[in-house]
């Protein structure tokens, strides 16, 4: 089963981390955002895929070829970027004649699911999870034996709590293709932007049937908030749970994820903190965060942060040099 995942955004709500790579690539937990997404999807049987890029997208490209060489890669540039829709139809011809079907995911999002389970499950799946505030989200409506008899993209009066978590598992591609044809050469928006939700609409109305799965956990890590609850949901696995590293006259307080090549000295470090290689790390308390590669903190307490690759950060006395976009809250 090919999987195809859309990457194309310019993800504005991480900034200024994503002025200079794409959201996909964010660090959290030891990985990118991409690298989990496509380890889970390896790790479920998955060879072949599909990249939608657009910004930043040789950034994507070049990642996926140097960590995953063994994959069967292609990449489809969307641009302008005018929603998921219209990403997938750029790709239409790349999966509309799978006979086993296909696998949606979008690029910012890592869910926890029986994936193989989804892959067996007969027809089309949708996944979705139980939110609080559905006017913000797609959601799906079902009716007897949970069969779906509507999707809508953020509606102003929500008739359900379930919202799609970006997981799509498509029996018959070419019906989804001719779906976006159809959008597409109608100028169907909504929102603004061409809506996945429409085009799985229009197959509902001809007749496909789909079901819903429930996930587990869900993370929409397009934002600060959730990119570090992703973070220490992520850790907080044996893996990083029994591992206590040893650094001078330092407490490392797991779940931690340290990379390659460290100096990390007179800190205290954890719970739930990445730190990428070859980072510097002295007089520190670090928690709940997520630290980049070649950076360097001195005499901080930094809690609930995202400092990213070659930044320098020095407590007690202030010196700032301080880009676009940044927020800082010494409260």
């Amino acid at each position: 089963m090919k999987a195809v995942i859309p990457v194309a955004g310019i993800g504005s709500r991480l900034r200024p981390h994503t002025h200079t790579q794409p959201k996909s690539l964010v660090p959290v937990a030891g990985n990118t955002i991409l690298g989990h997404i496509i380890d889970r999807l390896v790790a479920a049987g998955v060879e072949e895929f599909v990249f939608i890029i657009g910004y930043l997208g040789e950034k994507i490209e070049s990642y996926v070829r140097r960590q995953y060489p063994q994959l069967r890669s292609t990449f489809v540039v969307q641009e302008p970027r005018e929603g998921i829709a219209h990403a997938l139809w750029l790709a239409r011809e790349q999966f509309r004649h799978e006979q086993d079907g296909m696998l949606i995911l979008l690029g910012d999002t890592i869910v926890d699911v029986d994936l193989p389970a989804v892959m067996r499950t007969p027809g089309n799946v949708l996944a979705v999870k139980e939110v609080k505030t559905p006017s913000m989200f797609g959601l799906v409506e079902t009716g007897s034996g949970g069969r779906v008899t509507k999707v809508v993209e953020k509606p102003r009066i929500p008739k359900s709590n379930y919202a799609l978590v970006g997981l799509y598992k498509i029996a018959n591609a070419d019906w989804l293709a001719s779906a976006l044809e159809r959008i597409i050469d109608q100028d169907q928006r909504t929102h603004g932007e061409f809506q996945l939700t429409d085009a799985l609409m229009l197959m509902i109305q001809d007749g496909a049937d789909m079901t819903t799965v429930s996930v587990d956990n869900w993370f929409d890590c397009g934002r600060k908030e959730s990119l570090l609850e992703a973070n220490a949901r992520l850790l907080n696995v044996p893996e990083f749970l029994s591992k206590s590293p040893q650094f001078p006259d330092t407490i490392i307080i797991p779940p931690v994820s340290i990379g390659k090549d460290c100096q990390i000295s007179n800190s205290i470090i954890g719970p739930n903190v990445a730190i990428g290689d070859r980072t510097i790390v002295k007089n520190t308390i670090l928690s709940d965060s997520i630290i980049g590669s070649y950076s360097e903190l001195r005499s901080a307490v930094m809690h609930d942060c995202i400092v990213g690759s070659d930044a320098l950060f020095k407590g007690t006395r202030h010196s700032l040099n301080i880009g676009d976009n940044t927020e800082i809250d010494y409260s």
